[in-house]
């Protein structure tokens, strides 16, 4: 039995530790897609407001999905928290441009950058996408998940309204 609880109890602060995140956001550049601009990583970010990214690429199905369902729901969730939005590509720095036309094409109404070399990918210290990451009120991330399945944005935004509570 002391064995079990050992076990269970490594294995709960292993969890823990694996949550641990920076102390600060990195000031990695990336690029804003829309004006060109190159911006801190960290500048992206309101504080005292949660702000919910997902990074994403073109050839990414899933990724694309998950931003379809979270931009559809946007209308009804800002009724429910205060919270900015914002997506990352990792394409590569020749995709700019169909990045941007697809967010157009998209309707997409929210910042959204470009993380052409994936510097920010590898501060971040994150291997796919999508990936989906909640900054708290302080600038600190709270909450990161890697995949997307349908319906798993709502998981999220429940989230995202307890950090707002907060």
């Amino acid at each position: 039995m002391k064995k079990v609880l050992a076990t269970v109890f490594a294995v709960a602060l292993s969890g823990i530790a694996a949550y641990a995140q920076p102390a600060e956001l990195p000031n990695t550049q990336i690029k804003d897609v829309n004006s060109s601009k190159k911006i801190a990583f960290d500048q992206t970010v309101e504080k005292g407001k949660v702000t919910l990214i997902n990074f994403w690429a073109t050839w990414c199905v899933p990724c694309k999905k998950e931003i379809k369902n979270v931009r559809e729901k946007m209308a009804q969730w800002k009724t429910e928290a205060d919270f900015n939005y914002m997506t990352i590509s990792i394409d590569e720095s020749r995709a700019e441009g169909l990045v941007r036309s697809y967010a157009k094409s998209q309707g997409w109404d929210f910042p959204y950058y470009i993380d052409a070399n994936s510097d920010l990918k590898r501060s971040l210290n994150f291997q796919t996408v999508p990936f989906t990451m909640i900054i708290d009120k302080n600038g600190k991330v709270a909450y990161t998940h890697a995949g997307y399945e349908e319906g798993g944005e709502n998981e999220v935004f429940n989230k995202v309204k307890e950090l707002a509570k907060q």
